[in-house]
């Protein structure tokens, strides 16, 4: 895959886990939209190879879901951490998002009140347009 296409992709599970909060399945919403950050990510890490590809499945390191891990290989953590110093809101946004992990509603089923908040808070600190955490990415992409 290469740079744009992970760029579409996080637009994409952006928009899949919109409609999936909108149709009360939060637990699904919740761990799509993580992955809109994980495809942003990995667009910024593309971003620094050749062509904009991704690197190969040999060099497994890339192919992490760890949020601060892909941060750090995408090579932009000093310049996000300096725009989190710069913009609390981004920062408590990010402190967040950070923590996301697939693991985190991969198999629940059941909706409940405390999945639909955190599925609300989670795209809220992805699509905040000042402060958002995905938008701050898209400059890096």
């Amino acid at each position: 895959m290469n740079r744009r296409s992970f760029q579409k992709l996080a637009e994409a599970r952006l928009l899949d886990s919109k409609a999936l909060l909108k149709a009360k399945r939060y637990d699904a919403a919740y761990y799509i939209a993580g992955y809109a950050i994980e495809c942003a990510l990995k667009a910024c890490i593309a971003k620094r190879t050749r062509l904009y590809e991704f690197p190969p499945r040999d060099t497994r390191v890339f192919y992490s879901h760890e949020i601060e891990k892909l941060l750090n290989l995408a090579g932009i953590e000093k310049s996000f951490q300096q725009e989190r110093a710069n913009d609390a809101i981004l920062s408590q946004q990010w402190d967040f998002v950070k923590n996301w992990k697939p693991s985190d509603r991969r198999y629940d089923l059941v909706g409940t009140k405390k999945a639909a908040n955190a599925a609300k808070a989670l795209l809220s600190a992805m699509e905040d347009r000042q402060h958002g955490v995905l938008q701050c990415l898209s400059n890096y992409w």
